[in-house]
């Protein structure tokens, strides 16, 4: 085990939290799939369930382990390249996706020949979050204008959020919010970012109205569902979403401070999303206030290591990555627990690391794996820089050590002279009867 941790590269903080995740993740997937399990096949066995979330976990961090050991700067050329190959996918789910777990969106596309359902806009966030770090980190020492910045940089942003906004409202307010967090610390102007705020505005509003005129329409069917959350968040109409709510609030109060213990929930087996999108729910319920602290806890010092993976990275393009990947799993999971308490409408964010589900705890591994590249990138400089010292001080000694042993040689040498001139043979003095005594001595 102790050669396995050394193994892996990057900061360990990181790498303990994660685990800390997934493996906390296991009882309250296998205590909450219950409900699937009945609804599944009648028996309410969710052994299925556990193995499958621990398939997922497995490879979860498989993917990790590879992406992070890939060099970072890779993924500039990656991230240009495979936008184009992303809105194909967008546009596919779009028109093609299947409806998983009763959703009313088709977000997902099914894998050829391996029967799994993949969310191609969790791949799009990663790629695009990486293609705006590329575009701010090339035009550093460029002043940036406004044209050439709509055409290279805006025009990307939205042609990808265009394909999502459709089916999932939630996934593009948090893909447009973290890229204008990431292009505000890349010290994109300002009043440039307030203009394209409002061009979102209006475009979303152009959308809503569109909806609205054609609510028959495949394209437009969500701004119904949209317009009716946020309504009935405001008011006491009761519907779909306020029943899970209703539950949900039912299962955090039922958990107290110790909550009722691992498996024992009662909630779980009314709440439709019990095991994904109100998970959380569900943690309180069974482990109490403290165990619901706990979670947010860990998450917040996931959210400091990011902090501080991204102040030791040494270029701007590792900064922002780091901050482009790993701040919308943070706000993700804010989301997630604040639906559940009723800060927020019902979204459809899953918990990172915790909910079962196996594309988005894939590329929620990817994103962390090239978060752990950049943290590998600044501990390979770091620990280079330790070795350099080291051989520096090595070759100190071993000069000092030949310096002192050259001195002792010369004391010698110099002894022995003395010793020699003291000595009668090598005196110049000619005692002898035979003046060649000297010379030839």
């Amino acid at each position: 085990m102790k050669e396995l941790i050394n193994k892996l590269k990057g900061d360990k903080g990181i790498w303990s939290f994660v685990a800390l995740l997934a493996l906390f993740s296991f009882m309250p997937v296998f205590s909450a799939s219950s409900n699937l399990a009945y609804l599944g096949h009648g028996t309410g066995n969710t052994l299925g369930y556990l193995v499958k979330h621990f398939a997922h976990i497995c490879i979860g961090f498989l993917i990790i382990y590879w992406i992070h050991n890939i060099p970072y700067h890779y993924f500039r050329a990656i991230s240009k390249a495979g936008l184009p190959v992303v809105w194909l996918l967008l546009a596919y789910t779009l028109f093609k996706g299947t409806v998983i777990g009763g959703a009313n969106a088709s977000r997902w596309i099914q894998i050829p020949f391996v029967g799994l359902s993949f969310q191609t806009s969790t791949l799009a966030a990663i790629v695009l979050f990486i293609f705006v770090a590329r575009y701010l980190s090339k035009t550093r020492e460029t002043p940036i204008t406004f044209k050439s910045s709509l055409w290279e940089l805006w025009t990307p942003v939205f042609i990808t959020l265009m394909f999502i906004l459709p089916a999932n409202f939630s996934t593009t307010a948090l893909i447009f919010s973290m890229v204008l967090m990431l292009v505000f610390i890349g010290r994109y102007p300002m009043k440039y970012i307030f203009f394209i705020i409002g061009s979102g505005i209006v475009f979303l509003g152009f959308f809503v109205l569109i909806g609205k005129a054609f609510p028959d329409s495949k394209f437009f069917s969500r701004v119904g569902t949209w317009s009716s959350r946020i309504e009935n968040f405001t008011s006491n109409k009761a519907d779909e979403d306020d029943y899970q709510i209703e539950k949900a609030k039912i299962a955090i109060a039922s958990g107290q401070i110790y909550g009722l213990g691992p498996g024992k929930s009662v909630q779980k087996n009314f709440l439709p999303q019990s095991s994904s999108d109100f998970i959380y729910a569900i943690i309180v319920e069974e482990y109490g206030l403290i165990g619901g602290l706990g979670v947010l806890v860990l998450y917040l010092l996931l959210l400091f290591r990011f902090v501080v993976a991204s102040h030791k990275a040494n270029t701007l393009f590792g900064k922002l990555v780091v901050i482009g990947l790993g701040f919308p799993m943070i706000f993700q999971a804010m989301i997630n627990m604040a639906v559940a308490v009723e800060l927020l409408p019902v979204t459809g964010q899953t918990l990172p690391l915790i909910s079962s589900g196996g594309s988005s705890i894939w590329m929620t591994c990817f994103g962390l794996g090239i978060i752990l590249s950049v943290t590998k990138k600044e501990e390979e400089i770091a620990q280079e820089k330790l070795d350099k010292e080291k051989r520096e001080e090595i070759l100190q000694k071993l000069i000092d050590r030949e310096m002192e042993a050259d001195l002792e040689e010369a004391d010698t040498d110099s002894k022995n002279v003395n010793n020699n001139l003291d000595s009668d043979d090598y005196s110049i003095t000619d005692n002898s009867s035979n003046p060649m005594n000297a010379v030839l001595k």
